[in-house]
């Protein structure tokens, strides 16, 4: 076989593996798709030319999106693979800004509720969320008092959504409100594709006297469509060691704090 014809059937091979990952996720970084496929990120950079110029996905700065991608809003299930080593050493960094006595807002997402599992060693902890998954996760923890706003369920996110869930958070006032999102950049701030989550995490944002952010490498300096935490209005941002440093030092230019955990002990 010829060195040209080899060559051609493993860069299909790896651009339809990428465009997998982008359908799975709905956005993810550059980064991240070269250690996926195993290759250097000037070849998926080159990848991704291609697959745009079919219109099979959408280029932005740092990675790539479905066509459309900022209005995309992936599954539970689809989240649920995407970088889960890097939620689990999110989620256990995050846990040590929770103190025992403290009143929590959690929102609803796959980090959330990998965060969510670690509070159970805590007490006289008090969690407000709108999370069927985190509330079900702290169900049985001795010394959490976990407390539902109510709403219409979502079942794509398996969370509570529409005015009645704003509601109840607006009487809420915690010490620190822990939510994600699709997308996080220094410029822009937190943003999600779907309208009614963007109103809840709003209000999951104001419920609390800091704002914490839970966002993998695969969310930094990704977009979504709609705005739902402005820059200023984050105090903390908990991620991984494969986002863009870049975008961290930009957001810490802001006088946001960042925490980078480390993932080595959690990939498998």
């Amino acid at each position: 076989m010829p060195a040209s014809y080899r060559r051609r059937v493993f860069a299909a091979e790896r651009r339809q593996r990428i465009l997998e990952l982008v359908r799975s996720s709905g956005a993810i970084s550059l980064r991240e798709l070269a250690r996926q496929v195993e290759t250097s990120e000037v070849t998926v950079r080159r990848d991704l030319r291609a697959l745009a110029a079919q219109g099979l996905l959408d280029r932005h700065h740092g990675g790539a999106a479905l066509p459309g991608g900022l209005s995309h809003e992936p599954t539970y299930s689809e989240k649920t693979h995407v970088a889960s080593y890097a939620k689990a050493a999110i989620a256990e960094l995050a846990a040590g800004l929770v103190a025992d006595g403290d009143a929590i807002v959690v929102g609803a997402g796959t980090t959330t509720q990998a965060f969510a599992s670690r509070l159970t060693r805590h007490s006289e902890l008090t969690v407000v969320t709108n999370s069927l998954l985190v509330a079900t996760g702290l169900a049985g923890a001795r010394g959490v008092d976990v407390v539902m706003t109510g709403g219409t369920l979502r079942g794509a996110i398996h969370a509570l959504v529409g005015g009645t869930t704003e509601h109840t958070l607006s009487s809420v006032r915690g010490t620190r409100a822990f939510i994600s999102g699709n997308g996080l950049t220094a410029a822009r701030g937190l943003s999600t594709p779907n309208l009614t989550v963007a109103g809840v995490d709003r209000a999951l944002a104001c419920a609390a006297r800091e704002v914490v952010v839970l966002a993998d490498h695969t969310k930094i300096g990704a977009e979504a469509l709609l705005q739902t935490v402005a820059p200023e209005h984050i105090h903390h941002v908990v991620t991984d060691d494969a986002s863009d440093p870049a975008e961290l030092n930009a957001l810490r230019e802001l006088g946001i704090t960042v925490h980078v955990a480390a993932t080595a002990e959690y990939v498998s």
